[in-house]
Protein backbone atom coordinates (compact mmCIF):
# COMPACT_ATOMS: atom_id res chain seq x y z
CA UNK A 1 0.00 0.00 0.00
CA UNK A 2 1.39 3.79 -0.19
CA UNK A 3 2.85 5.96 1.69
CA UNK A 4 0.70 9.03 1.30
CA UNK A 5 2.95 12.13 2.16
CA UNK A 6 2.02 15.44 3.16
CA UNK A 7 3.59 17.92 0.63
CA UNK A 8 1.93 21.51 2.50
CA UNK A 9 -1.47 22.23 4.74
CA UNK A 10 -3.42 25.46 3.17
CA UNK A 11 -6.84 26.21 4.90
CA UNK A 12 -9.36 26.58 2.10
CA UNK A 13 -12.78 27.89 2.93
CA UNK A 14 -16.30 26.14 2.13
CA UNK A 15 -16.88 27.66 -1.13
CA UNK A 16 -13.76 26.84 -2.62
CA UNK A 17 -14.46 23.62 -1.40
CA UNK A 18 -17.95 23.23 -3.19
CA UNK A 19 -16.36 24.80 -6.34
CA UNK A 20 -13.41 22.10 -6.31
CA UNK A 21 -15.96 19.18 -5.40
CA UNK A 22 -17.78 20.67 -8.43
CA UNK A 23 -14.53 20.49 -10.33
CA UNK A 24 -14.01 17.13 -9.31
CA UNK A 25 -17.66 15.43 -9.93
CA UNK A 26 -17.87 16.96 -13.44
CA UNK A 27 -14.30 15.36 -14.03
CA UNK A 28 -15.01 11.81 -12.77
CA UNK A 29 -19.13 12.21 -13.74
CA UNK A 30 -19.96 10.65 -10.31
CA UNK A 31 -19.07 11.37 -6.75
CA UNK A 32 -18.62 8.91 -3.96
CA UNK A 33 -20.21 8.52 -1.09
CA UNK A 34 -18.09 11.48 1.17
CA UNK A 35 -18.27 13.44 -1.52
CA UNK A 36 -22.20 13.54 -2.04
CA UNK A 37 -22.45 13.67 1.82
CA UNK A 38 -19.93 16.61 1.76
CA UNK A 39 -21.90 18.42 -1.09
CA UNK A 40 -25.11 17.39 0.72
CA UNK A 41 -23.63 20.08 3.93
CA UNK A 42 -21.96 22.42 1.73
CA UNK A 43 -25.44 23.03 -0.21
CA UNK A 44 -27.09 23.82 3.16
CA UNK A 45 -24.34 25.91 4.90
CA UNK A 46 -22.49 27.93 2.41
CA UNK A 47 -23.89 31.12 1.97
CA UNK A 48 -22.36 32.75 -0.79
CA UNK A 49 -20.25 32.09 -3.96
CA UNK A 50 -16.96 30.99 -4.78
CA UNK A 51 -16.06 34.17 -6.41
CA UNK A 52 -17.24 36.49 -3.74
CA UNK A 53 -15.32 34.70 -1.30
CA UNK A 54 -12.14 34.95 -2.75
CA UNK A 55 -13.28 38.66 -3.13
CA UNK A 56 -13.92 38.51 0.81
CA UNK A 57 -10.93 37.42 1.76
CA UNK A 58 -9.33 39.95 -0.13
CA UNK A 59 -10.59 42.80 1.63
CA UNK A 60 -10.02 41.54 5.17
CA UNK A 61 -6.46 40.56 4.25
CA UNK A 62 -6.32 44.43 2.81
CA UNK A 63 -7.17 45.63 6.21
CA UNK A 64 -3.97 44.42 7.69
CA UNK A 65 -4.94 43.34 10.79
CA UNK A 66 -2.43 41.82 13.49
CA UNK A 67 -1.80 38.22 13.81
CA UNK A 68 -5.17 37.38 12.16
CA UNK A 69 -3.33 34.34 9.54
CA UNK A 70 -5.21 32.41 6.46
CA UNK A 71 -7.03 30.16 8.80
CA UNK A 72 -9.04 32.94 10.75
CA UNK A 73 -10.24 34.31 7.46
CA UNK A 74 -11.31 31.27 6.15
CA UNK A 75 -13.36 30.44 9.57
CA UNK A 76 -14.48 34.11 8.91
CA UNK A 77 -15.73 33.39 5.57
CA UNK A 78 -17.33 29.58 6.83
CA UNK A 79 -18.90 31.18 9.61
CA UNK A 80 -20.11 34.77 8.08
CA UNK A 81 -20.50 36.37 11.85
CA UNK A 82 -23.09 39.13 10.98
CA UNK A 83 -22.62 41.01 14.45
CA UNK A 84 -19.41 41.81 16.87
CA UNK A 85 -20.56 39.02 19.09
CA UNK A 86 -20.65 36.34 16.19
CA UNK A 87 -17.32 37.18 15.82
CA UNK A 88 -15.54 37.49 19.15
CA UNK A 89 -17.43 33.44 19.32
CA UNK A 90 -15.95 32.11 16.02
CA UNK A 91 -12.22 33.72 17.31
CA UNK A 92 -12.57 32.45 20.52
CA UNK A 93 -11.19 29.24 19.72
CA UNK A 94 -7.76 30.45 18.54
CA UNK A 95 -5.16 31.98 20.68
CA UNK A 96 -5.75 35.44 19.03
CA UNK A 97 -6.01 39.15 20.60
CA UNK A 98 -7.83 41.78 18.09
CA UNK A 99 -9.18 44.99 18.99
CA UNK A 100 -12.65 46.48 19.44
CA UNK A 101 -11.84 48.75 16.23
CA UNK A 102 -10.70 45.75 14.00
CA UNK A 103 -13.51 43.54 15.21
CA UNK A 104 -15.92 46.15 14.36
CA UNK A 105 -14.09 46.60 10.40
CA UNK A 106 -14.02 42.79 10.02
CA UNK A 107 -17.82 43.00 10.40
CA UNK A 108 -18.58 45.94 7.95
CA UNK A 109 -16.52 44.10 5.52
CA UNK A 110 -18.60 41.05 6.03
CA UNK A 111 -22.07 42.94 6.42
CA UNK A 112 -21.37 43.91 2.57
CA UNK A 113 -21.48 40.09 1.27
CA UNK A 114 -24.48 39.23 3.63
Amino acid sequence: MADPKVISQEPISMPELKAELARIKKRDEEAGFRAEKTEEYLNVFVKISHTKAKELYAEIEKLNIPRLANEHIVKIIDIMPATVDELKVVLQGYALTVSKENIKKICDTVAKYL
